[in-house]
């Protein structure tokens, strides 16, 4: 038999080879980026101060000294005050000599010119008094605020206009008391609208407030005999029999006690038997 042929591995020699070495870049985590807070932008410009409450003295000094800013971003108070040679109101930036400044007003109002700008910085940013005793004028908020008093004048007249006379009567008998009863109808509209004009907020709440049109009517049955307030202003009764119908509590107004009562059961009852007295 023939012998099978060994078949011999041949083993390659191990090479060594030259591996470059990659280094595995270390991602680095974004530190978070400091938000500061803006600051408002400051306008150079000429500025005007008045006192509040609408006062106008001849002459009014403000504290120019010894008054105190805290400080949110340095976390402690800084003290004020105003040097005419010093460019800043803060005392721990202040160099060399100090020439305090007084701070008056005349006839209730400061006019501060734009070149002035410590005294305006001073007044406009960090006084403690500031929009307490004395405030900015500002045109923008001056300019909404005449404009909302001008749209509340406009809904107001527009109310009064449409407005019912027995409402117009109840709300003017706030104003005038008895004297409505002898007013006529085009009177009454035109002292309305009046009324609307000059306190549009007054009318809209007393148009909206369904007690005054109930005092009113109220009134009138007592004006007309059919109801009867006692001399001590303590109860209600009906005039053709002395009958009481409710008493009034301590310290309430009789009208508004009465007008409340209306809203019950049994002054509902009365109520109508009124209104078709009335009628």
């Amino acid at each position: 038999m023939a012998k099978k042929k060994e078949t011999k591995k041949v083993v390659e020699p191990l090479i060594e080879k030259d591996f470059e070495e990659v280094e595995t870049p270390v991602m680095e985590t974004p530190k978070p980026k400091k938000v500061e807070p803006k600051k408002p932008n400051w306008e150079i410009k000429d500025r005007v101060y008045y006192l509040t409450r609408k006062r106008k003295p001849l002459s009014y000094m403000v504290r120019s000294a010894g008054i105190y800013f805290f400080d949110e971003n340095l976390g402690y108070e800084r003290e004020l005050k105003y040097c005419q040679n010093q460019k800043t109101p803060f005392v721990d930036e202040m160099k060399g000599d100090q020439r305090l400044e007084h701070i008056i007003f005349r006839n209730g109002a400061l006019h501060v010119p734009r070149n002035k700008q410590t005294l305006q910085k001073l007044l406009s940013l960090y006084h403690p008094q500031k929009n307490v005793l004395f405030e900015e004028w500002q045109p923008e908020a001056a300019a909404a605020d005449d404009l909302e008093i001008l749209e509340l004048e406009l809904e107001a007249l527009n109310i009064a206009k449409n407005i019912d006379i027995d409402l117009a009567e109840a709300i003017m008998r706030v104003e005038y008391g008895s004297k409505v009863s002898s007013m006529s109808s085009k009177e009454l509209k035109r002292d309305l609208l009046l009324y609307a004009k000059n306190n549009p907020i007054l009318f809209l709440e007393l148009a909206s407030d369904d007690n005054v049109q109930l005092r009113n009517f109220g009134i009138k049955a007592v004006e007309l005999g059919i109801l009867k307030l006692s001399q001590d202003n303590r109860n209600f009764l009906w005039a053709s029999n002395d009958r009481k119908l409710m008493t009034v509590p301590f310290d309430e107004h009789p009208y508004t006690a009465l007008a409340h009562w209306f809203k019950t059961d049994e002054g509902m009852e009365i109520y109508s038997n009124i209104e078709k007295r009335l009628n």
